[in-house]
């Protein structure tokens, strides 16, 4: 059988030892979430089969259930020799939606909370050589206010902007094998300006840690030192090649320790905030953004290969855009690793939407997940912004707590002080780095004037002035645009902003419009325009949601491409 998505998830943690295991599980639901008291680690007959990594709401799955689903079962059998029960076994997992509970040959090997981030189990003690029995159970109720869930729909059907859930597992899951002294995680400082990378990981065990670093097949830094738990190594480069928008030039990066072997990389890029302007490696770049949701027509949240997840790059760019707010989603390594390579600037988002943002119990289960997701990706040189919130609207009449947006914007910089931070997109701003607006004027006559004033006043229009309040400096509009048009004329449940325009003349020509608006304005490093594709019934996408392009994109690339009046 071929094992769909067989690439090893995260380049930049990659081990050759380890073993896919996507493909077919034995599968079951369980509607009353009581499979666990009903004999579900006991029972024989599984009836079921689905498609790992695929959720079972999707079409690649082979399920293709799309009503809600409180819980599922997984099961499968894999066989261990007992060579690898030597050193360490790990069952890794790309993503599973929302509450995860692993059980290997009968005994539990773990919880994990949270549908975004990945993680893993240590199992070695739980297996024996020959056949071994692996059953997940994961459960999510999209309709609690304490789980975040992004885009998913709250009802039973999609509506407006919001779309299809996903259950269950959604990435890959492995195993890896390991030494018994092994590298746990690794964290990369790269510092463009002196040359120069350091390396920072955490071991189990005493030994030897080296780090090797290559450009395009060369030698270009080494260093090596005797480390115990955690340990840090300063590379001098022989070579500086800066990553930049459109050009990654990526470095290659072997690590050892005691046997263990791990292959990364990293690209060489410094980010400064000077006044009204973005800096990448000291110079001014505009940002020409554009929402990415992440959805897939036939896997809902997981692309059917990885040639999907290079295509919508590749999209993008063809369309004048140099990279994307990552929408309410976190996107898999493998995703962020195309960014890297293609030069690709992307903004890590969060999945809030779902959440009560006026409740505290929020808070810690908010902080856990996010986070993970802070740590996972932080390496990423295609990330160069943080944004946990995207419009934290009061609930059932109660304001949204600042204290929550607050206390996870500063746990962001304390994790990560290298990047700016945004705390919540659009509204509502309590404390942040940048300041962003959202704005769906269709007419380009009233938007153009309303952000002219920031160059001619000082002001920055805001549909929140009462609640929020711009303090000068940096900013951009990070959702505009979002026109509506349907490939089929007929689709009476197409959903954009504003009215649709009645001919591609008239498209072009409002777009333009908005766009010149941003491009021109000397005060803003940014925009971001609503959106890559359509998503179900949301179809302002720039693309069909099955990836065809709606006009000639070439009209876009020349309305996107020109020189902006901020940039160097």
């Amino acid at each position: 059988m071929t094992i769909p998505r067989p690439e090893f998830p995260n380049p930049q943690f990659e081990r050759k030892q380890w073993q896919n295991l996507n493909g077919e599980w034995d599968f079951a639901f369980d509607f009353g979430n009581s499979g666990l008291a009903g004999g579900m680690l006991e029972k024989s007959d599984w009836e079921r089969q689905i498609t790992v990594p695929f959720c079972p709401e999707s079409r690649l799955s082979g399920v293709g259930y799309t009503d809600f689903i409180p819980a599922v079962w997984y099961r499968r059998t894999v066989q261990i020799t007992a060579a690898q029960l030597e050193g360490r076994v790990f069952l890794c997992f790309g993503a599973v939606d929302y509450e995860t509970h692993v059980y290997v040959n009968g005994k539990e090997a773990g919880v994990h909370t949270g549908g975004y981030t990945s993680f893993r189990f240590e199992i070695t003690a739980l297996l024996h050589a020959g056949e071994n029995t692996i059953i997940v159970n994961a459960q999510d109720d999209t309709r609690s206010r304490r789980i975040p869930s992004g885009k998913q729909s709250d009802r039973l059907q999609s509506y407006g902007c919001m779309y299809t859930r996903t259950t269950g597992i959604w990435q890959t899951v492995w195993l890896e094998f390991t030494p018994r002294s092994y590298i746990k995680s690794i964290r990369l400082s790269p510092d463009a300006a002196n040359g120069t990378l350091s390396v920072e990981a955490q071991v189990a065990g005493k030994g030897v840690l080296r780090a090797d670093a290559f450009y395009a097949g060369s030698t270009v830094g080494t260093a090596s030192k005797t480390v115990d738990t955690l340990g840090r190594l300063e590379l001098a480069l022989t070579e500086t090649h800066l990553w930049e928008p459109g050009n990654g030039r990526l470095y290659d990066l072997t690590l050892t320790f005691e046997g263990d072997e791990v292959q990364s990389y990293f690209g060489l890029r410094d980010l400064a905030i000077d006044g009204y302007a973005f800096r990448i490696n000291g110079k001014s770049v505009f940002q020409r953004l554009v929402l990415d949701q992440g959805f897939y027509p036939d896997g809902i949240y997981t692309a059917r290969d990885e040639a999907a997840l290079v295509h919508d790059i590749e999209m993008s760019m063809a369309a004048g855009f140099n990279g994307a707010r990552l929408h309410e989603k976190v996107f898999e390594p493998r995703f962020l690793y195309h960014c890297d390579r293609l030069g690709y600037l992307v903004w890590g988002e969060y999945p809030n939407w779902g959440v009560d943002h006026s409740d505290p119990a929020v808070t810690p289960i908010y902080l856990e997940e996010w986070c993970e997701a802070v740590l996972r990706d932080c390496n990423h040189p295609a990330i160069v912004g943080w944004c946990p919130f995207n419009e934290t609207w009061d609930c059932d009449g109660r304001r949204r707590d600042p204290a929550l947006l607050r206390t996870v914007y500063r746990m962001t910089k304390r994790i990560d002080p290298t990047r700016p931070c945004i705390d919540t997109s659009g509204n509502f701003h309590v404390e942040t780095d940048i300041y962003d607006v959202h704005d769906y004027e269709q007419d380009p006559a009233i938007f153009k004037p309303r952000y002219d004033k920031l160059m001619t006043e000082g002001v920055l229009h805001d549909a929140f002035p009462d609640i929020q309040h711009y303090p000068g400096g940096i900013c951009f509009i990070s959702e505009y645009g979002g026109i509506r048009w349907s490939v089929n004329a007929d689709n009476g449940d197409a959903w954009g902003y504003g009215n649709a325009p009645k001919t591609e003349e008239e498209y072009f020509a409002r777009y333009k419009g908005l766009t010149d608006a941003l491009l021109d304005n000397d005060r803003m490093f940014a925009f971001c325009y609503t959106q890559l594709t359509d998503v179900e019934q949301e179809q302002n996408g720039v693309y069909t949601y099955d990836r065809k392009a709606k006009f000639d994109i070439a009209k876009y690339y020349a309305i996107n491409s020109r020189k902006a009046a901020i940039e160097d």
